[in-house]
């Protein structure tokens, strides 16, 4: 009972290691003045469970394939619920451009317009943490998931989507 209380102990201490705090501000010109902090995962997050054989699987409330907005975007993104957190996750073949100011949008639309989305159309869950590769964004509870039907990247500086993932499920 003692060692597989010292492997939560050890699984959770990792968990929390592994998430940087990522908090966004608004610019003078931005039209987003309530962006939230949000914990960014930069690697998936390991699951933790009753039995060491006993795997807990994530389960897929929303997903879709990015689409180019104003710069080629490709890759799919979901959203996963695991050990009662919701995230936003994207794949391996998720790869877009640099730019300035680039964040992380759940949108209320499935085709967020491709310049000049408005504050009230989208909430943000962060900071893009890289240009390609796997990547999760935590989803606060107070964010009501069914509201919102695509992910996308966004340019604050320049209110520019650069590609964006209309959820099908």
């Amino acid at each position: 009972m003692q060692r597989k209380l010292l492997i939560v102990s050890l699984a959770a201490l990792a968990i929390a290691g592994c998430a940087e705090q990522v908090t966004t501000k608004p610019t003078e010109n931005s039209a987003s003045q309530g962006l939230q902090t949000v914990q960014a995962s930069e690697t998936a997050t390991p699951t933790v469970s009753a039995s060491p054989n006993e795997a807990q699987t994530p389960t897929v409330v929303k997903s879709g394939s990015f689409v180019k907005g104003e710069h080629v975007t490709q890759g799919n993104a979901r959203i996963i619920t695991e050990n009662g957190q919701t995230f936003l996750e994207f794949d391996q073949n998720f790869k877009t451009d640099n730019g300035p100011d680039l964040l992380v949008i759940l949108h209320r639309q499935q085709k967020p317009k491709i310049y000049g989305i408005t504050e009230k159309d989208y909430v943000s869950l962060g900071r893009l943490q890289k240009t390609s590769g796997t990547q999760r964004y935590a989803i606060s509870d107070d964010i009501k998931i069914a509201d919102f039907a695509s992910a996308a990247i966004w340019c604050r500086t320049f209110n520019a989507t650069f590609g964006y993932a209309a959820f099908n499920k």
